[in-house]
């Protein structure tokens, strides 16, 4: 399941970078739509793993009221999503970096901790330009949802060899 989540966000991540730029609803509403399947996700994860379940509730609930930002005001989503982003690519990379850094000698673990990093350099960026250009979010938005999905498909191989290792 993790590893076909992660194909569809990669997946998702290369259709954002083919939309124009110049569609203020349409970049928005697929901004919208993001978040929505994130929020959903997130809300499944709080079903599936034993720790850290709230977490997982509230990120959900945040992505999916996002995500309804996004559709109600099509036309000022860009600052507040910029910012949006940001914060979540904070929160996020440095969550991945702190769980790569506990997961030290497993395998792939330096996976999560490029990939932590990378989120926390452009959360950086973004959170401190938050009027940057359709572009820019664009790329934001495209580079999260690839980074999301390697980071699902690293976990699903993970849990495959788990499960091997036990049986």
């Amino acid at each position: 399941m993790f590893v076909l989540l992660g194909v569809m966000w990669i997946w998702l991540g290369f259709i954002v970078l083919n939309f124009d730029v110049t569609s203020i609803t349409l970049i928005s509403a697929l901004v919208g739509v993001l978040l929505v399947v994130a929020g959903v996700e997130e809300l499944m994860n709080m079903g599936l793993m034993s720790g850290w379940r709230w977490l997982h509730g509230v990120l959900g609930v945040l992505f999916i009221g996002g995500g309804i930002y996004a559709f109600v005001y099509p036309g000022q989503t860009f600052g507040t999503l910029a910012l949006f982003i940001g914060w979540f690519l904070l929160i996020r990379g440095t969550f991945e970096i702190g769980v790569s850094i506990a997961t030290h000698g497993a395998r792939l673990w330096w996976l999560g901790l490029i990939s932590g990093i990378l989120q926390v350099a452009i959360a950086l960026w973004a959170v401190g330009y938050p009027g940057r250009s359709a572009a820019l979010l664009v790329l934001w938005v495209s580079i999260a949802a690839i980074m999301k999905g390697l980071n699902d498909m690293a976990m699903g191989f993970q849990v495959r060899r788990l499960g091997r290792e036990v049986a």
